[in-house]
């Protein structure tokens, strides 16, 4: 059991780790305080429509996947230490 903690907590490490970085290589969001108020942009360009398959879209999902992942192995790690 402490065999499988311990490879559990490196994974978590290397996947926090990971998190960091990716956030830090995504472009930030340039809505500024309009979209407090609901403005927002009716462009619809060939770039917003395809924005998934872009690197920036990429980026996005495998952060909501690794950010999924570290949450599902903080809650196994809690559960094994009671």
């Amino acid at each position: 059991m402490t065999v499988l903690k311990t490879i559990l907590t490196i994974v978590i490490i290397v996947v926090s780790i990971a998190v960091s970085i990716i956030i830090l290589f995504q472009e930030g969001k340039q809505a500024g305080l309009g979209s407090i108020s609901g403005q927002t942009s009716n462009n619809e360009s060939y770039w917003n429509r395809n924005k998934k398959h872009s690197r920036e879209g990429v980026l996005v999902r495998l952060t909501s996947v690794l950010v999924i992942l570290f949450f599902v192995l903080a809650a196994v790690l809690n559960i094994g230490s009671f």
